[in-house]
């Protein structure tokens, strides 16, 4: 075994970061492996849960945010909470097809059971890769030249209720690529997860939440003034009437609940409004002004959504010669997605003098707002519709074919990729047909001022009839390309040979996006159908890597590359967009051995990222609501609550757009570090890192443009929703180079082994990041400096300044156990408007949103070469998420799901058996 073992370790490989293929070992770059071992020992049941475990990782999307948002359950990778564009992920050292008209890459489509190991480069690496690189790649490599066959299954149950989950999946290989000159490996794996109910867990359940702070007693009202029962607003005439006349005083828009009115409280499952201007006691006798009944949506959403999951991925490989070999990569999933939501908000028209408004309305008006009412509308929650169910199916498709030869000292492979990446939209529950449900409306089918349950059979069938099925749009990234590489020895010097590495690679993206016949034609009611795109683009790039022994121990390696980035083709319109980009980027790095125990490295590079398709060529689009509620940008004194205002805080129209002035993002990156090994028992690594990025892509937020609208006026626009009689306020989200952002810190590592007698052997290892700088200009400005670290940015978001794992894993015999404890430092959270319950007045706090840890344990017992069981507990200590104000990524009030797992304690079984 051992001279075999001796070849395998001696065997010429390509490092993520380099294209020079070399002998395995401690490179000048940071790349940190996580093999199939460690994979297992996590206990993650996804791909994206394993990578949130990885302290590097901060500015994930995750799952979880489809929850109130269209993402489908997409899930990104974000170094250094650089962000996830700038993160650039690989399948086999190639690019795979993203999600969208950008580079992003959905986690979800990679094959979690052909993982062999995951290579992450924490240092920029665009003068290889091109585009997206600037904070790193993510190499997932799959398994190879595998023999035998392997299968899994896993079975997951959250202690506190709701979330189970399960896998199976079965590996098999034949064939050795070195005895038999061929080797096939295929994998299939199946995953379900069910839903989460915020019911399921306390500090989830409720929009209403109470808030000890201070000592004080306060409440975080999220709930919504579309209600259940109805919410009522009503404006009135003023100026002149329709003869010339002045009306004697103007009549302020009044806001109010006919349930509320009638009983003196509220319905269940609604609370009367902290954002209202009329006190409680005042209902009965104040007319002008907000006294609405707020919903709590909250209680009936899911919080977590239900998915099924289907990959597959076979590989093959064939030895033509012996210096000549073809393989192919053939990789497909398929991720369904539902995610629930609140039933739907509707505003209805009520006409003047109709049953419902002589029911509900009229009697709570003056004999004067009576004679002087304009308009009626209700602020309906469609509770008895149900929630609002949609289902996102995503087909990822990836196809590799290539070929590799050695000739000589020199390694040749090129390989043709076509890789796609398409989704549809579905909704399956919640959501109405336009012709039934105004139909119901019309008719007086069903009763918007009464609470939910009461309505009759008749009503109840007209409801089920009204329910839309089907789908709203479908869109599809599909990647075409090639690339050619070759590295060899080209000359020796008294250290060693000097190697060269060159490389050629195209692209062509295609991004479509096309809306439903259903959605275009109005058949779903008060739904703004998803704009049509069919763009295009071409990535040429060339490239060329040296690598110098100088002297003994000290090998410096330099790179370089060109990039050629075409306009973008629009065959909706028939036109290009945006001009053709170029970008040189250069990268010198080096390390240097003392001796057998320490090692110094360091790098220094510049990178560029393109800006996203749509960034440029999107035309001004609806782009749903504004994700928080907002007073009026620009009341008018004397009627505040009037068109184009809403009344109160409300949520507004928010429009998307392009800009085809963009330039491609600039940065320059650098790190330095060490390792030391001053035993073979202990180890330890340190890297220091920095980004520093200019001409970053991004927009004003809508929490700055509602905070300071005279400042951001331009991006204030009139837009009325297909259900709206008038035209409101809206948000214009804008892409421009705005400035600049810069992000330092440290990345470490310590691993210690012990042996212990009649126990067996410890080993620890302590690894995190530590965040000095994270700071970014703010939107709209080139050097007007804000940061997110420790706290709840403007980004709406947090860059922890202290992220670290610490691992104890004890192997006695066939019996191993595993103790992870995961840190994640404290913040201060965005600062909120609340109730102060002992004065009944609303004031702002900010939360301390405290540090967060958890302890996760594995045990894993190798019965036979043939069966392994793992037994293994999430959360041990049943640790439940930190309280937070933040009113962001998702509808989840409480907690943020992008920072700690709702699941709380869950225990998992898993059982492998090779054959």
């Amino acid at each position: 075994m051992q001279p075999a073992l001796a070849q395998q370790q001696l065997e010429r490989v390509e490092i993520t970061g380099s294209s020079i293929k070399r002998i395995a070992s401690e490179g000048a770059l940071p790349v940190q492996v996580v093999t199939s071992e460690q994979i297992k020992a996590t206990g993650a049941t996804n791909v994206a849960e394993l990578l949130q475990r990885m302290p590097a990782m901060q500015g994930f999307q995750i799952a979880d945010i489809a929850i109130g948002s269209n993402s489908g359950g997409t899930a990104f990778a974000s170094l250094h909470d650089i962000g996830q564009s700038y993160t650039l992920v690989l399948l086999n050292g190639r690019r795979l097809a993203p999600t969208g008209d950008g580079g992003r890459v959905n986690l979800s489509s990679i094959p979690m059971s052909a993982i062999d190991r995951i290579e992450v480069l924490t240092d920029g690496a665009s003068a290889l890769y091109g585009s997206d690189a600037i904070a790193g790649v993510i190499n997932f490599v799959l398994k190879r030249n595998k023999q035998g066959g392997e299968i899994t299954g896993s079975f997951s149950n959250p202690l506190e209720g709701g979330g189970k989950s399960a896998y199976a999946s079965v590996t098999y290989g034949f064939g050795d690529i070195e005895r038999d000159r061929f080797n096939v490996v295929a994998t299939y794996r199946h995953d379900e997860q069910k839903q989460l109910k915020s019911g399921d867990r306390d500090f989830a359940k409720t929009a209403y939440v109470p808030v000890t702070y201070g000592g004080k007693n306060y409440v975080y009202d999220r709930t919504s003034t579309y209600a259940d029962p109805a919410n009522a607003t009503v404006s009135f005439k003023n100026g002149k009437d329709s003869n010339g006349n002045s009306y004697p005083s103007t009549l302020a828009t009044y806001a109010l609940n006919p349930y509320l009115m009638a009983n003196g409280q509220c319905a269940k499952n609604n609370f009367y409004s902290l954002a209202n201007t009329i006190p409680l006691a005042n209902v009965n006798t104040a007319k002008a002004g907000t006294a609405l009944c707020a919903f709590d949506f909250v209680s009936t959403i899911d919080i977590y959504p239900e998915s099924k999951r289907d990959s597959a991925y076979v590989t093959g490989q064939l030895k033509v010669t012996d210096n000549v070999k073809l393989f192919s990569d053939v990789a497909y999933s398929r991720f369904d997605l539902t995610a629930r939501i609140a039933p739907n908000p509707v505003p209805i028209d009520i006409p003047v003098g109709s049953a419902l408004y002589n029911k509900y309305v009229s009697p709570y008006l003056t004999a004067e707002q009576q004679g002087r009412v304009s308009s009626v509308s209700a602020a309906f929650r469609a509770t008895d519709f149900g929630t609002r169910d949609s289902k996102t199916v995503t087909d990822a498709k990836h196809v590799v074919v290539g070929a590799e030869a050695d000739i000589g000292s020199w390694n040749i492979n090129g390989a043709l990729t076509w890789s796609q990446n398409a989704l549809n939209e579905q909704y399956i529950g919640g959501y109405f047909k336009t012709t039934e449900f105004t139909n119901i409306v019309n008719t007086l089918a069903i009763d918007p001022f009464v609470p939910s349950g009461n309505q009759t059979d008749t009503a109840k069938q007209a409801i089920a009839n009204s329910i839309y099925h089907g789908s709203i749009r479908t869109a599809s990234t599909t990647l075409k390309g090639g690339d050619v590489r070759a590295s060899g020895e080209i000359f020796d010097l008294p250290a060693g040979a000097v190697n060269l590495g060159v490389g050629l690679d195209l692209r062509n993206y295609h991004y479509k996006q096309t809306p439903s016949a259903d959605a275009v034609n109005g058949v779903i009611y008060n739904f703004a159908a998803n704009p049509q795109y069919d763009l295009e683009r071409d990535n040429t790039g060339v490239f060329a890597e040296l690598l110098v022994p100088v002297v003994k121990g000290l090998e410096v390696n330099a790179s370089l590359r060109y990039d050629s980035i075409s306009k973008i083709k629009d065959a909706v319109n028939n036109r290009d967009f945006g001009q053709t980009s170029k970008a040189t980027t250069y990268k010198l790095s080096g390390k240097y051995t003392i001796n057998s125990k320490v090692m110094l490295r360091g790098s220094y590079g510049t990178g560029f990222k393109a800006p996203d398709m749509l960034d440029i060529a999107q035309p001004l689009v609806s782009n749903g609501v504004t994700a928080a509620k907002y007073a009026c940008p620009f009341p008018d004194p004397a009627n505040p609550g009037a068109a184009p205002c809403k009344s109160g805080s409300d949520q507004y129209s928010q429009l998307s757009g392009g800009n085809e002035n963009l330039k491609p993002e600039k940065s320059k990156q650098a790190t330095i570090g060490m390792r030391i090994e001053p035993t073979s028992n202990f180890s330890a690594q340190f890297d220091y890192w920095q980004v520093k990025l200019r001409d970053a892509v991004s927009g004003v937020s809508a929490d700055q443009a509602f905070g300071d609208p005279q400042k951001y006026k331009s991006l204030f626009t009139l837009y009325r929703q297909p259900a709206e009689k008038q035209d409101y306020y809206a948000f214009m989200a804008l892409s421009t180079n705005i400035g600049q952002a810069v992000s330092k810190g440290i990345d470490w590592e310590f691993e210690g082994r012990v042996d212990i007698p009649s126990v067996g052997r410890l080993t620890t290892s302590v690894n995190g990041t530590y965040m000095i700088e994270s700071s970014y200009t703010r939107p709209g400005t080139s050097n007007d400096f804000t940061d997110s670290m420790g706290h709840y940015g403007i980004n709406a978001g947090v860059t922890f300044r202290n992220i670290f794992s610490t691992q104890f894993k004890l192997q006695t015999g066939p019996l191993t156990n595993t103790l992870l404890f995961k840190y994640r430092s404290g913040y201060k959270d965005k600062p909120q408007t609340v109730r102060d319950l002992s004065t009944g007045k609303n004031t702002s706090i900010t939360l301390d949103v405290p540090e967060y840890f958890t302890f996760d344990y594995q045990g894993a017992y190798k019965w036979s070469k043939a069966l392994e069981l793992r037994l293994g507990v999430s959360n041990l200590l049943n640790k439940a998420p930190p309280l937070t104000l933040r009113d962001s990524s998702g509808h989840q009030v409480g907690y943020d799901p992008r920072y700690a797992s709702p699941m709380m304690r869950t225990v998992y079984v898993t059982g492998t058996y090779n054959f």
